[in-house]
């Protein structure tokens, strides 16, 4: 269903003007199945890892990987201002637990007491973000070409039901 509507979407002329003027590569705005999921995978692997300029770090994977750049640039969007503080406490959470810490107590909200902790949450963080940064985006990934494929296969036997 999702296919449909993607193939659907036609860009308009100004797109195709901006496309055609910087010579943009079209595996990078294509819509398939292969494309879509890569585009996913690389976007939520990025968006997951605590760092500046994720979207950056997704156009630096570009010579190396065909995908759909404006989805995975959209997967990283997932982690914005409102969710960060959510995913970082999960992924730090989840550190501890692997690594056997307890965590901090006594935690303020001060750029002072981050400044003074911050070896301590540095660590647990990034040790947290490896299951999720590989293993939600290979999931996802798996899932989306999952989900394309039946959702082909349904199109073709609803297809052969109307014409028999």
């Amino acid at each position: 269903m999702i296919r449909k509507i993607l193939k659907k979407k036609q860009p308009n002329s100004k797109i195709k003007d901006f496309i055609k003027k910087y010579k943009i590569p079209r595996e990078y705005l294509s819509i398939n199945r292969k494309s879509i999921s890569r585009g996913v995978l690389i976007g939520l692997f990025w968006g997951f890892i605590p760092m500046p300029m994720q979207m950056l770090a997704v156009l630096a994977v570009t010579p190396f990987i065909k995908f759909n750049v404006p989805i995975a640039i959209s997967m990283v969007w997932l982690s914005n201002p409102i969710t960060m503080p959510f995913m970082y406490y999960m992924e730090y959470q989840t550190g501890n637990f692997l690594l056997g810490n307890e965590g901090l107590e006594n935690i303020e909200l001060t750029l002072d007491w981050f400044s003074n902790n911050w070896n301590k949450i540095l660590t647990p963080l990034y040790v947290g973000t490896i299951p999720y940064s590989f293993g939600v985006s290979t999931l996802l990934y798996f899932l989306i070409n999952k989900l394309w494929i039946n959702s082909v296969k349904k199109e073709k036997h609803s297809r052969k039901k109307r014409f028999f």
